[in-house]
């Protein structure tokens, strides 16, 4: 047996298809009428019609409404910058204009310690790291991260940290590093304040 349509077109196709075979069939169904059909199906056409008409009516007045909005907003800081010159270096008067003042610059601090600091990938000469960023309550914002190496000499001491690469991410591919030899590496987090402490070091050596 058939299943009644779950759908709302489902619905509609056989609501039509209900009036035309028992238009065509009407004989065949004595108890039964197209009209009984009919009539609620134009009355929800009228309803769905009314509501699409509606709708885009909605959609064209949230559009006016956007574009107004824009318009203020575009008014409301002309005006603005306006009355910052108006007033000049008597700033606390901004508030009679419903603004007020700018905030003070804040200093800016050095940033928090990178974590985790891993070396997820090695091949020949090259090596990925990849490591955590500072956490949010432990400085300011990271402009962005120098990565650091010393490389074992000879006689089995390390040599001083120099900088090798730095960057916005992350995470960070470096090739043409020194191959069969002990190396370390760290990372610091960096701003206009300062750098952070280093984090982690890592120890490998390159194939």
């Amino acid at each position: 047996m058939a299943r009644f349509p779950s759908t709302e077109q489902g619905v509609v196709e056989l609501a039509q298809r209900m009036i035309a075979g028992l238009t065509e069939h009407s004989a065949d169904f004595p108890t039964v009428t197209a009209v009984s059909v009919q009539a609620p199906l134009d009355d929800y056409m009228e309803k769905k019609n009314a509501y699409e008409d509606a709708k885009s009516l909605v959609s064209t007045t949230l559009e006016e409404k956007d574009a107004a909005l824009a318009v203020l907003i575009d008014m409301m800081k002309t005006d603005l910058k306006k009355a910052e010159i108006d007033v000049g270096e008597d700033s606390p008067k901004l508030t009679e204009s419903g603004w007020g003042p700018r905030a003070e610059p804040q200093p800016t601090t050095v940033p928090g310690c990178p974590t985790e600091l891993d070396p997820v990938a090695e091949g020949t000469g090259l090596i990925w790291l990849k490591w955590k960023k500072p956490a949010a309550d432990t400085g300011g914002p990271v402009r962005n991260y120098i990565i650091e190496r010393r490389q074992q000499g000879t006689d089995g001491q390390f040599g001083p940290w120099s900088r090798v690469d730095t960057t916005y991410n992350c995470e960070f591919n470096l090739t043409n590093q020194p191959a069969g030899v002990k190396l370390e590496y760290r990372v610091r987090a960096s701003n206009i304040a300062g750098e952070s402490i280093p984090s982690n070091t890592i120890s490998v050596v390159l194939p």
